[in-house]
């Protein structure tokens, strides 16, 4: 089967205090996309990559994939008005049968283990979701009355979201809803069993400033 990856990076730099797209902001000398492309052309798996970018963001891409002599291959194809319409434009792209894995643009740091074990799981079941274990305490607000809850129970879902090709494309033809949170809930909507894999803690999505620090503390110490 054929591995391909469908990046999608059509976030905005609001809650980074920044007037430009965040997945642009520079990490450890390059803009936080480029790890994110990297970690799946150098990872174990041979991967067509395809990313996802809104129209206005192209030309700036383009530009710094220039400036940087960034040359890994991949293949760009254009955003939707909302997330799900920009996976679902991303999967458009691939023709024939193989092993997807979705992936948010601003996940730079997802280890070549991880996408490894979502797509293990995904030529097993179908699927793979890569998720954690939540951390803290957690209570749930209940009528007014907030309740302690058994975190054991609880993950903090990541990406890459992993799929049978088909299986996906299938589960996209469903008509856009609210309560699709990410590309597993499509899925499970279709009537598919989501399938957790173990993720990784680091893999943290870039939302705001102080997640910029984290992560270059982390590839220092990958270094």
């Amino acid at each position: 089967m054929k591995n391909y990856a469908v990046i999608v990076a059509g976030g905005s730099g609001s809650r980074m205090q920044s007037n430009q797209p965040k997945q642009f902001l520079e990490l450890d000398g390059k803009p936080i996309l480029m790890h994110t492309l990297e970690a799946f052309a150098n990872g174990e798996l041979d991967m067509h990559i395809i990313l996802v970018l809104p129209a206005d963001h192209i030309d700036t891409w383009q530009k710094l994939v220039s400036l940087l002599q960034f040359n890994i291959p991949h293949q760009i194809t254009l955003g939707g008005e909302t997330r799900f319409n920009s996976v679902e434009n991303g999967l458009k792209e691939i023709k024939g049968k193989g092993i997807v894995a979705i992936h948010d643009g601003a996940r730079p740091l997802v280890t070549s283990g991880v996408i490894r074990r979502t797509v293990d799981q995904a030529k097993q079941s179908g699927n793979g979701i890569a998720a954690v274990q939540v951390k803290d305490s957690i209570r749930q607000m209940k009528n007014g009355q907030s309740l302690a809850v058994d975190r054991s129970q609880f993950f903090s879902v990541q990406t890459p979201q992993t799929f049978d090709v088909d299986l996906i494309k299938r589960a996209f033809e469903q008509s856009q809803s609210n309560q699709f949170t990410d590309d597993a809930s499509v899925a499970e909507a279709f009537g598919e069993k989501v399938e957790l894999v173990e993720g990784s803690y680091d893999n943290l999505k870039i939302t705001t400033p102080e997640d910029l620090i984290i992560a270059e503390s982390i590839l220092k110490k990958r270094k």
